[in-house]
């Protein structure tokens, strides 16, 4: 099973708007969409359409959270949150003509007891995987991760941001961070491959035993301990980036967990990344990686 704990997800608020947004005015918007949110949450739904096991957790409170139970439960996704008082955090995208406007909350205050919540979750469930994914909530700091991953035989999937990698303690089986997040964890200016391929692998020299990069429109790059795959991206209609990065990485676990090697592996994430950048949203129901896999190109990157 791959459990994901997704620490501060959202309810995230999409708002179509046909006219630009004026100052100290009222006006009406021509569309409202509700998505749940997070990296953890994504990857659950992706590898529920995969058809693979999984399960939901993280820290959700009030009718957002509530929100969020109800929409998985829509996608067949099993859940098992840990609850706080203060409501999830809602996230609010406006889509203007020729501009977007986006405002992120910062979402609820977390304790102690609520990670001890979380172990016990982790615990009952034993899955093979454990993908912990996205920001972190007030009062939550990068040594609670290293105790999520460190609290069963499970390997661990990372993808959180930049600062928050370098200031782990512990190793880990997997990481897949953006070009931005490689940038801050290792300081490496990325302006094409093979910087790329530098910071992934000073990334893993510093306790990731793989590193799983999501390039958007570039592709996607795989740094093993004994190499470095790239795969560029495939020739498709774009409808949609959303969850990209998460259903590549949600594909290459899924790999894992059928024993498939890291190049079969790599194959499948960008292929299935490729079936949702054509939908809207992360609501995909099934996927399969297998028809667009021969379509891949894979190199391998000298060190």
């Amino acid at each position: 099973m791959i459990l994901t704990v997704t620490p501060n997800p959202a309810v995230d608020q999409t708002i179509d708007m046909d006219e630009p947004l004026e100052a100290d005015s009222v006006q009406r918007s021509t569309g409202t969409r509700f998505d749940s949110g997070g990296n953890g949450i994504n990857v659950s739904q992706f590898v529920t359409a995969l058809g693979d096991e999984t399960l939901a957790t993280g820290i959700i409170g009030g009718f957002t959270g509530y929100f969020i139970q109800q929409n998985l439960a829509s996608f067949d996704v099993p859940t098992d949150f840990c609850e706080v008082e203060e409501p999830t955090r809602m996230n609010t995208a406006i889509l203007a003509p020729n501009h977007q406007y986006r405002l992120n909350q910062s979402g609820p205050e977390v304790d102690s007891e609520v990670i001890d919540e979380l172990v016990d979750v982790l615990q009952e469930y034993q899955p093979s995987i454990v993908n912990i994914g996205g920001s972190l909530p007030p009062g939550m700091e990068p040594a609670d991760i290293d105790r999520l991953a460190g609290a069963g035989e499970w390997d661990t999937a990372l993808d959180i941001h930049g600062n928050d990698m370098i200031a782990l303690d512990g190793t880990y089986e997997y990481v897949k961070p953006n070009e931005v997040e490689l940038e801050d964890a290792t300081g490496i200016a990325i302006e094409d491959i093979d910087d790329c391929a530098e910071a992934a692998r000073q990334l893993q020299s510093d306790g990731f035993e793989r590193v799983i990069a999501s390039l958007g429109a570039e592709g996607a790059m795989m740094v093993t301990p004994e190499e470095t795959l790239y795969a560029p991206s495939l020739d498709v209609d774009v409808v949609d980036t959303v969850g990209a990065g998460d259903s590549m990485f949600a594909a290459v676990m899924w790999a894992y967990e059928q024993g498939w090697d890291d190049e079969r592996a790599l194959r499948a994430g960008v292929a299935t990344s490729a079936t949702v950048v054509g939908h809207s949203g992360t609501g995909v129901k099934h996927l399969d990686p297998t028809e667009l896999m021969d379509d891949v190109r894979v190199w391998t990157l000298r060190s």
